[in-house]
């Protein structure tokens, strides 16, 4: 698909400075910019590049003042927040690909299964069990299995090798990923003497509209009722998330965070990669945490946090420049106890 800088400006609300007619059949990283490419610069540590780049067109903020002169080759399109209108650009894109519709050989479908007529498709070797309803224009890829009484939004996507256990409900506008589990059940034992005994999970997970869930990524039925992700959360890979949890509206958590039971996530939160939540805590609105944090109390809103256990992140900081003079540290403080103890032996 082919577009001009004129089309792009105006499907963009940006302004032009170059040739207006430039086209674009591509998109590259600036560092890797070749001729009929788009290429976008957000962050200031890749500007450098810009004088270099091969791109034909490239996507910059408002506000970028060039250093230097830039390719003649290159046509700027100056908008408010390049990084948002790549996104908007890759969206458009996505969205005029052939979508694959219909019901392969060799997949599943129980009878009583209620499905469109049409806008569907289910991918050979897919399951699909008893009781199960599907929206318009939801599409379950090959070897994915979709447990029996669950509900599906329409336009959702459900890729392979997905696993959706009985009962879960997955909204509108929802996309899993490859070997995600959701609904399997919570980490939930009662010891009797020395041995564990199980504890039935007879609830659910709810996944509401808008939401991106990882590859790998695992969600626990809750013990009873639910555990709900909220509409709009965007969860990576690899994320652990306990039974009876709730994670809050547009939310956005990181790869390998681990979140234990029974734990509340506000709306509008930020978690870096490997963060770990103890179980039964609550965390509320507009809390950002850091990447390895341990949270293991209440996290009041606005909050900024990093660290194990976490602590305010201008702390952290502060903390940090001592962490690495700790040895010396210790040995001034060991050879001020040992003169503080020759000059009270001298007295005595």
């Amino acid at each position: 698909m082919e577009f001009s800088a004129q089309q792009i400006a105006h499907f963009l609300n940006g302004k032009i400075e170059g040739n207006p007619d430039c086209t674009v059949s591509d998109f590259a990283k600036i560092e890797e910019g070749r001729p009929g490419t788009l290429t976008f610069l957000a962050n200031p540590k890749y500007a450098h590049h810009i004088y270099e780049t091969q791109a034909s067109i490239a996507l910059v903020n408002d506000d970028f003042q060039a250093e230097k002169a830039l390719p003649a080759t290159l046509t700027l399109i100056r908008v408010f927040n390049s990084y948002s209108a790549l996104a908007q650009l890759l969206a458009l894109v996505e969205s005029n690909k052939p979508k694959k519709q219909g019901i392969e050989a060799m997949s599943y479908i129980s009878p009583s299964a209620c499905l469109p007529e049409k806008e569907v498709y289910i991918g050979a070797f897919a399951y699909i069990g008893e009781n199960v309803r599907l929206g318009k224009n939801t599409a379950i890829y090959p070897q994915a299995y979709v447990g029996d009484n669950v509900e599906i939004g329409e336009n959702t996507v459900i890729y392979s090798g997905a696993k959706i256990y009985e009962n879960c409900k997955i909204g509108r506008n929802c996309i899993i990923h490859s070997g995600a589990v959701i609904g399997a059940d919570g980490f939930g034992f009662a010891k009797e003497g020395d041995r564990f005994k199980k504890i039935p999970q007879l609830g659910n997970v709810v996944v509401e509209d808008d939401v991106e869930i990882g590859a790998n990524t695992t969600i626990d039925r809750a013990v009873m009722d639910s555990t709900i992700i909220r509409q709009g959360v965007k969860l990576d890979n690899l994320i652990q998330i306990a039974h009876n949890v709730e994670i809050g509206e547009n939310t956005g958590i990181a790869a390998q965070t681990g979140i234990s039971g029974s734990t509340k996530v506000g709306k509008n939160c930020i978690m870096g990669g490997q963060v770990g939540l103890g179980g039964h805590i609550k965390i509320d609105d507009n809390v950002s945490i850091g990447a390895q944090s341990g949270i293991i109390s209440h996290i009041e809103a606005g909050k900024s946090i990093i660290g194990s256990p976490a602590i305010d992140v201008k702390n952290f900081f502060r903390s940090s420049i001592i962490f690495s003079k700790l040895p010396e540290m210790y040995r001034q403080l060991n050879r001020l106890e040992k003169e503080v103890k020759e000059m009270k032996e001298v007295k005595e």
